[in-house]
């Protein structure tokens, strides 16, 4: 198969699904993979079956990630270019507001996820030139936020595993980098009232706009694409690393 692959989880909604629509406008084979199968038809639909395969998939499950894999490699004949771990989920309240089978749930999907899918597709990714992989961070990878304790977490670790892997899979011709923007306008954001974080940021971005930094992060090498207001932010705790803390305390955290 000459044409370039992608593959893409959590691609049936949001970030994944204008990333899918935008790689398969560019003439890409893409594969989207999700838990949501109705939206996945949907997309499927929107894209043409010429140009994409549409698997469900449970990232959290090895089998079910490794079948998928599997099944969408037989379709490009063993090519993937690149892979974009962007399936992920968010959950906003208090560490001690929310049950620890959903903290748990989002470290399953966000960085065991992950995990899974970079250890599947790795044979394949090093059997391609020039491949790449892309994870999905976010810019609570800066510092940990208050209302979203454990899906920072799993966002500092994805970024060090991303830094991690930068070097190791050099030496096999794979890149690989992060995205780390702000809150953006998903089905993902559900808000409630009481979260102060949103209410002083009030930065929702498009997803479609980050769609267009994946396809540039595509095609540059560069680690971690800060986006949105992360840079001014990234550069303010590079600059006053001491007021750290107390910079996000004043965002995130209400007055007493």
């Amino acid at each position: 198969m000459n044409q370039k692959s992608v593959m893409i989880t959590g691609a049936a909604s949001g970030i994944g699904r204008e990333t899918a629509l935008l790689f398969a406008q560019k003439g890409w084979f893409v594969g989207i993979f999700d838990v949501n199968e109705k939206g996945l038809k949907t997309l499927e639909a929107e894209i043409g079956k010429d140009g994409c395969f549409s698997q469900t998939m449970d990232v959290t499950r090895p089998e079910s990630v490794k079948a998928g894999i599997e099944a969408f490699m037989e379709k490009t004949g063993g090519r993937m270019d690149l892979l974009l771990n962007n399936a992920g989920i968010i959950k906003f309240g208090l560490f001690e507001n929310v049950g620890l089978e959903v903290h748990s749930r989002i470290v399953d999907v966000n960085f065991k996820g992950c995990l899974n899918c970079i250890f599947y597709a790795f044979r394949y990714l090093k059997q391609t030139p020039g491949s790449r992989i892309i994870n999905m961070s976010s810019g609570s990878a800066f510092y940990g936020l208050p209302d979203l304790s454990v899906y920072s977490a799993t966002k500092h670790a994805l970024s060090a595993m991303t830094e991690a892997l930068n070097i190791e899979f050099e030496r096999h011709g794979i890149f690989v980098c992060d995205i780390r923007p702000p809150y953006v306008r998903t089905p993902l954001i559900d808000v409630p009232e009481e979260v102060y974080s949103f209410k002083t940021l009030r930065i929702l971005m498009g997803p479609e706009y980050v769609a267009k930094r994946i396809w540039r992060a595509a095609h540059r090498r560069k680690l971690h694409w800060n986006i949105g207001v992360m840079p001014v932010f990234g550069f303010l705790i590079w600059l006053l690393p001491f007021l750290k803390r107390s910079l996000v305390k004043l965002l995130v955290m209400p007055p007493k």
